[in-house]
């Protein structure tokens, strides 16, 4: 399912962004290990490292190195936030949660040899203080497309198995201020624009103004939303009219006792059918982000979930195999329940079996999410799925062959560094010929 073409995506949002928080007295270098081979030759000063769970191997690794050599290292990102107090011994300082109000004394702290090992901000950050970040401090060449923009922070919802359930995380959800993200987005210069906020109508006043503003800008966007989207038909006009051309939504499951299991209250099964023709009458792409291995889930639900993405002709699918992030209430549950069969942290990465399902065994499980891939990208089901609009169809064909089901062959033209080619190619032929 993955290619070079996940790998190269994007640059690291964050570390863009933790580089303009940076003073200007401070050299700034950015390396991601995604594109090319680091340097372990240089002697900075400091090193961040922005740490998910299955890289936090790496992350020590590469710590451990450094450190080795007299460099502070602090770990950042999600699983740092989550679990501070199991990684502190492998670095100099953990940054735990957003940086804007933590980043600048940090730096300071090290100037003046008073480093802490844990610093976590006690308030939100004030998001209007938020700067645009420094995208000329990469090579955006190297990558898919850069033209990724979030305008808030959190989600509104707190679901077991996702890391807005840890302690961490302020649970507020949080907008910026409209006229800073119009700023951000003349700034990228692109008529494309990727909104990877977790949740973009999670504060419905806002998205309402915020689609009367960016609509002069003629630009066209797509971003992640939840369910009850469908309660708002007249939001989903206003997107499609301002430029909405794909949405990303977390379905999860089509079995409802496995959506209440995990407190995923916003969800309601009853009504994927009618939010999908909605988006569909008004030429917005579904792509359907799906997860596996709840406790209510037998061997069935692949073959069932199949059979309801085709039938309502789905654009795209993201599969997920259900994973026990340690620091949320979902890993906490299964740990005290005795099933975390595997704590090797490279694995947690929604591809590999980690728990003891209870539907199925393991390797059914395993089985299953690897073969819902396979059918759902087949030539089959690619022609069953086929949008009526003839308008869509372009976007549609790129995604399911060039990105997925050839997508190992064609994501090696980014390592000849073209990768930003193939996704300007893919935009103009996406959008420039409706």
């Amino acid at each position: 399912m993955d290619s070079e073409f996940k790998r190269r995506m994007s640059p690291s949002l964050s570390l863009v962004t933790v580089a303009s928080l940076t003073p200007a007295k401070h050299k700034v270098y950015i390396a991601d290990e995604n594109i090319e081979k680091l340097n372990f030759d240089d002697s900075p000063d400091v090193v961040g490292i922005n740490v998910n769970v299955d890289t936090s191997e790496r992350a020590k690794e590469i710590s451990s190195i450094y450190r080795s050599k007299g460099t502070k290292v602090i770990f950042g990102g999600i699983h740092a936030s989550a679990m501070a107090d199991d990684l502190v011994e492998f670095c100099d300082a953990v940054c735990v949660g957003e940086a804007e109000n933590i980043w600048e004394k940090m730096l300071e702290d090290i100037c003046n040899d008073k480093l802490k090992s844990l610093y976590k901000s006690e308030v939100p950050t004030d998001l209007s203080k938020v700067p645009i970040p420094k995208w000329n401090i990469v090579d955006t060449s190297k990558y898919l497309y850069y033209n990724i923009v979030v305008t808030s922070r959190g989600c509104p919802f707190k679901c077991d198995f996702c890391y807005n359930s840890c302690d961490y995380v302020e649970s507020t959800y949080r907008n910026r201020p409209i006229p800073e993200v119009i700023k951000e987005i003349k700034a990228l210069n692109n008529k494309q624009i990727m909104f990877i906020d977790d949740n973009l109508i999670g504060n419905l006043k806002w998205i309402e103004e915020f689609l009367i503003e960016i609509e002069p800008l003629k630009i066209t966007w797509h971003a992640a939303v939840s369910t009850n989207l469908v309660k708002y038909p007249e939001l989903i006009k206003r997107m499609a009219e301002t430029g909405c051309k794909s949405l990303f939504i977390g379905f999860e499951s089509i079995n409802k006792n496995s959506i209440s299991s995990v407190h995923k209250s916003q969800n309601k099964i009853e009504q994927y059918n009618q939010l999908i023709d909605m988006l569909h009458r008004h030429h917005i792409m579904v792509n359907a982000s799906l997860v596996f291995g709840f406790d209510n889930d037998g061997k069935e639900v692949f073959k069932d979930t199949l059979n309801w993405l085709v039938s309502n002709k789905v654009e795209t699918m993201t599969a997920h195999i259900l994973t026990p992030y340690p620091g949320t209430v979902f890993y906490d549950k299964l740990d005290k329940e005795g099933r975390i069969l595997d704590k090797e942290l490279r694995k947690y990465n929604t591809s590999n079996v980690v728990f003891k399902p209870k539907g199925m065994s393991a390797e059914e499980l395993k089985y299953g999410y690897l073969n819902i891939y396979k059918d759902f990208y087949s030539f089959k089901n690619i022609y069953k799925r086929m949008p009526e609009q003839k308008r869509r169809r372009v976007s549609y064909l790129l995604f399911n062959l060039i990105y997925r089901k050839y997508g190992k062959f064609f994501s090696k033209f980014g390592e000849m560094g073209l990768m930003s080619k193939i996704g300007r190619i893919a935009s103009k032929l996406s959008y420039n010929l409706e």
